[in-house]
């Protein structure tokens, strides 16, 4: 009896050890996105939130019975407010976790500022806000090499209509640091 209660207490003691080890989310980290020119800083506020603030050039494709389609580059800056949820698990099973490696939901604010590019069939482009629930993943590999991509549905405000707009963003770039 007494080798039963020592390999329950041992495998309790070993429980609680790694119960006790949380994975918590980097507090300041900096990335380069090279997919869509930008700068990206994410915030720690504790184990499993941070703020996910980027400036980047985005693309755009209009398309329009009278004036034909085009593609459009703009500036843009993203805000999220991200809640990683399988930091632990991901650890438990030996996964990375390193630069906030894993899955989030987040709520997402998106400014896209007025075109840049010059098109003369569509001369009324505006900025534009959209705000959505997205989910999302992000990985972090060798030599900082770090993927990110967060989907969902948002609602578009801008000057002249406001809709149910698809909401992608995918990353690609590296992390600056350690």
């Amino acid at each position: 009896m007494s080798k039963y209660f020592i390999m329950a207490l041992s495998i309790f003691g070993m429980y609680s050890l790694f119960g006790q080890s949380r994975v918590a989310v980097v507090e300041n980290q900096f990335k380069v996105n090279v997919l869509l020119p930008g700068l990206v800083y994410e915030h720690g506020f504790n184990d499993k939130n941070t703020l996910y603030s980027e400036v980047s050039l985005g693309f755009a494709y209009r398309s329009n019975y009278y004036a034909g389609s085009s593609w459009q580059l703009y500036p843009n800056i993203n805000e999220q407010f991200r809640h990683y949820y399988n930091l632990d698990k991901r650890a438990l099973k030996g996964r990375r976790v390193t630069h906030n490696s894993g899955n989030f939901v987040a709520l997402n604010a998106i400014y896209n500022f007025k075109s840049i590019s010059t098109n003369n069939n569509f001369s009324e482009d505006t900025s534009s806000f959209t705000i959505a629930p997205v989910w999302g993943l992000q990985r972090t590999y060798n030599r900082n090499f770090n993927l990110g991509l967060n989907i969902g549905v948002g609602y578009n405000f801008d000057k002249y209509d406001n809709e149910f707009v698809p909401v992608i963003n995918f990353t690609l770039g590296w992390v600056i640091g350690k």
